[in-house]
C-alpha cells in the first residue's frame, strides 16, 4: 500500500483513474480511506492510502500493449 498527499480538487474518480487506469476502482480508494468516505472534492493535504491491486491483462491485446 502507498500513500498519496491529496492535491486541491481531486476527485475519487480522478485517482482511480490516476492510480489504476480505470475510474471502475473508486470503491476500493474509498474502502482504504473510510474517513473521507463522505468527501467528493478534496480540498488538498488530505493523506490517502492507495492500495495496490492487481490487474489482468485482456489476453485480446497484442504483444505490444500487454
Amino acid at each position: 500500500m502507498t500513500g498519496y498527499i491529496a492535491q486541491m480538487g481531486d476527485t475519487w474518480d480522478l485517482l482511480s483513474l490516476a492510480f489504476y487506469g480505470n475510474e471502475k476502482h473508486v470503491l476500493i480508494l474509498i474502502t482504504a480511506n473510510p474517513a473521507y468516505s463522505d468527501t467528493v472534492v478534496f480540498e488538498g493535504g488530505e493523506v490517502l492510502a492507495v492500495p495496490e491491486i492487481e490487474t489482468e491483462t485482456p489476453a485480446t491485446l497484442p504483444p505490444w500493449r500487454r
